[in-house]
């Protein structure tokens, strides 16, 4: 089978997909990532090519909306036909922004990279390449954004995948309560091209046991009388449903488990039901005499680390406003507990 299956993967990072991909036998045959804020440093891409150099010729570091003009000028630099396309994408504002002429449709906000992908796939979709199946993984909240229109954003996602032929399943996953040694939340939405012809399990088995997601994340639930399913269609063209889904929401219709097929879309709130190894930040850990000094606290900045990680119920001062207000956070814990998965590192952390 090795080679045999081929996948694209954008907005790559380092390359955690490909990892996976190619451990279970796909062969990546095209990858963008590009990072716009640092155009003179490219971290992730760098690091890519050079985890992937045996195939630093498929590895593209340019921006996704310049490629996506020069393929729609010159459709044979889409890339090379594949059976899926993976890709974890940023999660922005979702809307479409306005309607076209009947030729060109619908698009979405610009620079949101969710229509860089749907646009993506019609070009695709043009030259008879468009893939069978797409792998997306993106925050939890995807679901039930925006604040004043609970779903909204989810609903677009899904009306577009409809319009280009496909069926849906997703699942939010913790890392942690399948073994892993990270506390992790992601949605993960598997999709799979269908003909008029196409046979499937009713939404309710697929979601539970026969699909995608449940065979290889199995959750609770042996009966529809054990699981309240909700059942509902999104309905109207694409402008349509950025005006009108979820309009006066203060809840998501998305439960973290769901399937839409034909617009029909079937949800229900699962828990996972893993029973093999889990493991914790213990057994990640490289020994202490390996960690290089630089990545030690030091004995005279360990007061400045509980300040930073603790709670805080404080007056701070605007520095060029000079306007007061109060500022409370919550605590992390510090250091982390090594008998437990891992939590999810700030972005604030970093700097």
């Amino acid at each position: 089978m090795s080679g045999s299956l081929r996948a694209i993967e954008l907005f790559a990072g380092v390359g955690g997909f490909r990892i996976g991909l190619e451990e279970s036998g796909w062969k990546v045959v095209w990858s963008n990532q590009y990072e716009p804020s640092s155009k003179t440093r490219q971290h992730a891409s760098e690091i890519y090519r050079y985890r992937f150099e045996e195939n630093g010729d498929t590895h593209v570091n340019r921006d996704i909306n310049v490629l996506l003009e020069e393929m729609s000028d010159d459709p044979t630099s889409l890339p090379p036909k594949h059976d899926l396309l993976v890709g974890g994408f940023p999660c922005q504002d979702y809307s479409v922004a306005r309607v076209l002429n009947q030729a060109a449709g619908l698009i979405g906000q610009k620079g949101v990279l969710w229509w860089s992908i749907f646009r993506l796939l019609k070009l695709l979709k043009s030259q008879d390449k468009q893939p069978r199946f797409l792998l997306l993984e993106n925050v939890d909240r995807l679901i039930k954004s925006p604040a004043n229109q609970r779903g909204r954003d989810f609903a677009v996602m899904l009306a577009s995948l409809h319009v280009l032929g496909y069926r849906v399943e997703w699942r939010v996953i913790n890392a942690a309560d399948y073994g892993f040694p990270q506390k992790r939340r992601r949605v993960f939405i598997v999709a799979e091209m269908t003909s008029s012809d196409y046979h499937h399990d009713r939404p309710e088995e697929t979601i539970l046991r026969s699909g995608v997601l449940a065979e290889a994340l199995p959750v609770a639930g042996t009966s529809e009388g054990e699981v309240d399913f909700h059942s509902f269609s999104i309905d109207g063209d694409l402008w349509e449903v950025t005006q009108q889904f979820g309009s006066g929401n203060k809840v998501s219709p998305f439960a973290n488990s769901g399937l839409m097929c034909d617009r029909l879309v079937t949800t229900v709130r699962t828990t996972p039901t893993y029973g093999g190894l889990k493991q914790t930040l213990s057994d990640v850990l490289e020994d202490h005499s390996d960690v290089p000094e630089n990545y030690v606290v030091p004995a005279e900045r360990l007061d400045s680390w509980r300040y930073l990680k603790g709670a805080k119920s404080e007056a701070r001062k605007h520095k060029r406003s000079d306007f007061t207000y109060h500022y409370t956070e919550g605590a992390l814990p510090f250091p982390d507990p090594v008998d437990r998965p891992a939590r999810t590192v700030l972005t604030s952390e970093i700097g």
